[in-house]
Protein backbone atom coordinates (compact mmCIF):
# COMPACT_ATOMS: atom_id res chain seq x y z
CA UNK A 1 0.00 0.00 0.00
CA UNK A 2 2.70 2.47 0.58
CA UNK A 3 4.48 1.99 -2.89
CA UNK A 4 1.56 2.69 -4.31
CA UNK A 5 0.94 5.87 -2.23
CA UNK A 6 4.46 6.79 -2.71
CA UNK A 7 4.17 6.45 -6.81
CA UNK A 8 1.20 8.31 -6.71
CA UNK A 9 2.28 10.85 -4.47
CA UNK A 10 5.38 11.08 -7.46
CA UNK A 11 4.01 10.52 -10.68
CA UNK A 12 0.31 11.39 -9.78
CA UNK A 13 0.34 14.53 -11.64
CA UNK A 14 1.56 12.59 -14.76
CA UNK A 15 -0.78 9.86 -14.33
CA UNK A 16 -3.62 12.31 -14.15
CA UNK A 17 -2.80 14.55 -17.08
CA UNK A 18 -2.75 11.12 -19.13
CA UNK A 19 -6.05 10.07 -18.01
CA UNK A 20 -7.13 13.92 -19.37
CA UNK A 21 -5.85 12.95 -22.64
CA UNK A 22 -7.42 9.23 -22.74
CA UNK A 23 -10.60 11.36 -22.08
CA UNK A 24 -10.10 13.62 -24.89
CA UNK A 25 -9.14 11.58 -27.57
CA UNK A 26 -11.31 8.42 -26.95
CA UNK A 27 -14.59 9.97 -26.32
CA UNK A 28 -14.72 12.42 -29.05
CA UNK A 29 -13.20 9.92 -30.97
CA UNK A 30 -16.08 7.42 -30.65
CA UNK A 31 -18.69 9.77 -30.94
CA UNK A 32 -16.67 10.99 -34.13
CA UNK A 33 -16.57 7.25 -35.66
CA UNK A 34 -20.00 6.52 -34.71
CA UNK A 35 -21.20 9.90 -36.40
CA UNK A 36 -19.09 9.50 -39.86
CA UNK A 37 -20.20 5.43 -39.69
CA UNK A 38 -23.62 6.20 -39.91
CA UNK A 39 -23.47 9.09 -41.87
CA UNK A 40 -20.98 7.06 -44.07
CA UNK A 41 -23.87 4.62 -44.72
CA UNK A 42 -25.83 6.27 -45.74
CA UNK A 43 -23.69 7.91 -48.30
CA UNK A 44 -22.92 4.70 -49.64
CA UNK A 45 -26.46 3.44 -50.14
CA UNK A 46 -26.80 7.15 -51.97
CA UNK A 47 -23.71 7.07 -54.31
CA UNK A 48 -24.72 3.15 -55.43
CA UNK A 49 -27.56 5.10 -57.35
CA UNK A 50 -26.24 8.72 -57.95
CA UNK A 51 -22.78 8.57 -58.10
CA UNK A 52 -22.16 12.35 -59.18
CA UNK A 53 -23.06 13.23 -55.76
CA UNK A 54 -19.90 12.16 -54.18
CA UNK A 55 -18.67 16.03 -53.02
CA UNK A 56 -21.93 16.54 -51.49
CA UNK A 57 -21.86 13.93 -49.81
CA UNK A 58 -18.63 13.41 -48.75
CA UNK A 59 -19.19 16.99 -47.02
CA UNK A 60 -22.07 15.48 -45.35
CA UNK A 61 -19.51 12.57 -44.10
CA UNK A 62 -16.71 14.58 -42.83
CA UNK A 63 -18.63 16.85 -40.38
CA UNK A 64 -19.27 14.77 -37.82
CA UNK A 65 -15.24 13.37 -37.99
CA UNK A 66 -14.04 17.36 -36.42
CA UNK A 67 -15.13 16.52 -33.13
CA UNK A 68 -12.11 13.71 -33.19
CA UNK A 69 -9.66 16.03 -34.40
CA UNK A 70 -10.91 18.74 -31.16
CA UNK A 71 -10.00 15.94 -28.86
CA UNK A 72 -6.87 15.17 -30.35
CA UNK A 73 -5.63 18.80 -30.49
CA UNK A 74 -6.61 19.02 -26.55
CA UNK A 75 -4.74 16.11 -26.33
CA UNK A 76 -1.86 16.95 -28.17
CA UNK A 77 -1.75 20.70 -26.27
CA UNK A 78 -1.75 18.63 -22.77
CA UNK A 79 1.13 15.79 -24.05
CA UNK A 80 3.34 18.88 -24.85
CA UNK A 81 3.21 20.37 -21.14
CA UNK A 82 3.76 16.68 -19.38
CA UNK A 83 6.62 16.16 -16.76
CA UNK A 84 7.38 13.52 -14.50
CA UNK A 85 7.48 15.60 -12.07
CA UNK A 86 3.83 17.49 -12.66
CA UNK A 87 2.09 18.41 -9.46
CA UNK A 88 -1.01 16.25 -8.61
CA UNK A 89 -2.79 19.65 -8.84
CA UNK A 90 -1.23 20.39 -12.60
CA UNK A 91 -2.31 16.66 -13.48
CA UNK A 92 -5.88 17.50 -11.94
CA UNK A 93 -6.18 20.58 -13.73
CA UNK A 94 -5.30 18.76 -17.22
CA UNK A 95 -7.52 15.83 -16.40
CA UNK A 96 -10.25 18.78 -16.10
CA UNK A 97 -9.32 20.23 -19.41
CA UNK A 98 -9.51 16.92 -21.19
CA UNK A 99 -13.24 16.34 -20.02
CA UNK A 100 -15.26 18.92 -22.11
CA UNK A 101 -14.08 18.32 -25.42
CA UNK A 102 -14.24 14.78 -24.92
CA UNK A 103 -17.62 14.49 -23.20
CA UNK A 104 -18.99 17.35 -25.54
CA UNK A 105 -17.64 15.58 -28.63
CA UNK A 106 -18.92 12.13 -27.92
CA UNK A 107 -22.50 13.66 -27.76
CA UNK A 108 -22.43 16.02 -30.27
CA UNK A 109 -20.71 13.80 -32.80
CA UNK A 110 -23.20 11.49 -32.24
CA UNK A 111 -25.95 13.72 -33.05
CA UNK A 112 -24.43 15.81 -35.98
CA UNK A 113 -24.07 12.21 -37.42
CA UNK A 114 -27.97 11.74 -37.35
CA UNK A 115 -29.19 15.24 -38.86
CA UNK A 116 -26.18 14.64 -41.79
CA UNK A 117 -27.50 11.23 -42.54
CA UNK A 118 -30.58 12.90 -42.95
CA UNK A 119 -29.04 14.97 -44.80
CA UNK A 120 -28.90 13.00 -47.62
CA UNK A 121 -32.13 12.60 -48.20
CA UNK A 122 -31.73 16.28 -48.81
CA UNK A 123 -29.12 15.47 -51.50
CA UNK A 124 -30.82 12.65 -53.12
CA UNK A 125 -34.04 14.52 -53.70
CA UNK A 126 -33.56 18.13 -53.97
CA UNK A 127 -29.28 18.53 -54.12
CA UNK A 128 -30.20 22.27 -54.94
CA UNK A 129 -30.82 22.33 -51.53
CA UNK A 130 -28.15 20.39 -50.21
CA UNK A 131 -26.55 23.58 -48.44
CA UNK A 132 -29.65 23.63 -46.11
CA UNK A 133 -28.43 20.20 -45.27
CA UNK A 134 -24.76 21.36 -44.34
CA UNK A 135 -26.16 24.45 -42.35
CA UNK A 136 -28.19 22.05 -40.39
CA UNK A 137 -25.10 19.54 -39.30
CA UNK A 138 -23.22 23.12 -38.82
CA UNK A 139 -25.56 23.68 -36.09
CA UNK A 140 -24.65 21.14 -33.78
CA UNK A 141 -20.89 21.71 -34.58
CA UNK A 142 -21.23 24.68 -32.67
CA UNK A 143 -21.37 22.65 -29.27
CA UNK A 144 -18.35 20.69 -30.14
CA UNK A 145 -16.74 23.82 -30.96
CA UNK A 146 -17.53 25.31 -27.36
CA UNK A 147 -16.39 22.22 -25.65
CA UNK A 148 -13.30 22.41 -27.76
CA UNK A 149 -13.45 26.43 -26.42
CA UNK A 150 -14.44 25.57 -22.72
CA UNK A 151 -10.97 22.91 -22.37
CA UNK A 152 -8.92 25.29 -24.17
CA UNK A 153 -9.69 28.00 -21.57
CA UNK A 154 -9.15 25.31 -18.94
CA UNK A 155 -5.77 24.36 -20.30
CA UNK A 156 -4.75 28.03 -20.74
CA UNK A 157 -5.42 28.49 -16.91
CA UNK A 158 -3.52 24.90 -16.13
CA UNK A 159 -0.60 27.00 -17.24
CA UNK A 160 -1.38 29.91 -15.79
CA UNK A 161 -1.96 32.44 -18.97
Amino acid sequence: METWLNFFTEHGGMFLAMLGIAIAVTFSGMGSARGVGETGAAASALLKDQPDKFANALILVLLPGTQGLYGFVIAFMIYIQMSPDMSLEQGLAYLAAGIPVGLVGLISAKYQGRVATSGMQILAKRPENVTNAIVLSVMVETYAILGLLMSLFMWLTANGM
